[in-house]
């Protein structure tokens, strides 16, 4: 690799051991189960700091400084808060609207005290991450756009398109159905693309800002990629399918009211369950893949230091399916080599393009005292796996 302050690209690194891994797994998950439990917050950190550590770039790596005491007060105060919810839904029902339009309220504020938490106990080379997202912005990106756009879509496609053409308005149920459609091709990326944005843009490493400066564009088009597999993989199975499909749907009827069992309407309604599956996971992971690059390509750091993602959707699919293969035939045990193989490959495909010295980066920030060493102990241990 070349040195970063004449300009190279740096790859990352993951250096992890599927062997030196599964000792630590396997402590993790035998203690867990014999706390009932309680040490799964401990086994958390373990996992999250193995993980962290052994992932470089230029020879740094990442740290994380959460204890198990923290993980677990965060659990308990969540628990507490759905049991208390609990009691006062079954003892006062008439609360129960109230108590939802409060939790529409304080789901964003958790959002935020979630990454705030991640941000705070995580570290690169010694310097700690920040998060600056305001409860108001989250509000907005994390429920009011989401749930806007579910309603149009919802009123668009159940409401009106259905009621049309249960009512025998083709043409106008037609029209509905196909708005519907359009206005969930364009609501989701734009919901997608202000929560990323949100996200990324309030990140800071010690003073230093990340800025994600992206068009609507990438995220369109890698809906539409996903979509199209959907569509794609169900028109074929309507194709080759279709009558067969509703026979088998009729014979399903025919032995819930004492018919013998059919065995081959029973496979292929699993063969239609199959298809499902191969219409809608390779759809998840080519938007993954495409929006995984979207967002690396496009985000800056202060002091001109940029990223660059190459993960590929097929590459992608392949690595989580063999994966699960091998994990399922293994009953669990090949799942710390499946977590290293997944962690590898992306760490490879992961790529920082410096704008200067490193060291001279790093060097600013730990002048700049931005270690936050004490700042996540506001809500310690909330923590419920924000994706980031």
């Amino acid at each position: 690799m070349s040195d970063l302050s004449s300009g190279g690209t740096e790859q990352f690194e993951f250096r992890g051991k599927a062997g030196e891994w599964f000792g630590i797994w396997i402590v993790n998950l035998l203690l867990s189960i014999i706390t009932i439990g309680i040490y799964s917050a401990w086994a958390k950190v373990r996992t999250k700091k193995y993980f962290y550590n052994h992932t470089f770039v230029q020879g740094r790596n990442f740290d994380y400084h959460a204890t198990g005491g923290q993980i677990l007060i965060g659990r308990l105060i969540f628990i507490g808060g759905y049991i208390a919810f609990s009691l006062i839904i079954s003892l006062v029902p008439f609360l129960g609207i109230i108590l939802v339009l409060g939790l529409l309220v304080l789901i964003p504020w958790l959002i935020v005290k979630s990454m705030q938490f991640n941000a705070r106990v995580s570290s690169f080379s010694n310097v700690r991450f920040n998060f600056v997202g305001k409860t108001g912005r989250a509000f907005v990106v994390f429920v009011l756009m989401p749930v806007a756009a579910y309603i149009v879509i919802a009123a668009l496609l159940g409401g009106g398109g259905m009621l049309a053409f249960a009512n025998g308005s083709i043409a106008l149920g037609a029209i509905l159905g196909i708005a519907g459609l359009v206005v969930m091709f364009i609501a989701f990326p734009i919901v997608d693309k202000a929560i990323k944005q949100y996200v990324v843009n309030n990140y800071r490493l010690g003073n230093a800002e990340f800025l994600l400066d992206v068009s609507l564009t990438p995220f369109i088009k890698a809906f539409g990629f996903a979509f199209g597999w959907i569509i794609l993989i169900l028109a074929i199975t309507g194709i080759t399918m279709g009558g067969s499909v509703m026979g088998a749907f009729e014979a399903l009827e025919a032995m819930e009211n004492g018919a013998p069992p059919d065995a081959g309407a029973i496979g292929l309604l699993g063969l239609l369950y199959v298809m499902f599956f191969v219409a809608f996971l390779p759809a998840g992971f080519i938007y993954q893949a495409l929006i995984r690059n979207t967002m690396y390509n496009n985000t800056t750091l202060t002091g001109g230091h940029s990223f660059r993602s190459t993960v590929g959707p097929a590459k992608l699919l392949w690595i989580a399916l063999s994966n699960a293969i091998v994990v399922a035939f293994t009953i669990g045990l090949m799942l710390p080599w499946a977590h290293v193989r997944m962690h590898k490959y992306l760490a490879s495909q992961t790529f920082l393009i410096p704008g200067g010295s490193l060291d001279d980066f790093i060097g600013k920030q730990v002048e700049d005292g931005m270690s936050v060493a004490d700042a996540y102990t506001d809500l310690e241990g909330v923590d419920f796996g924000v994706p980031l």
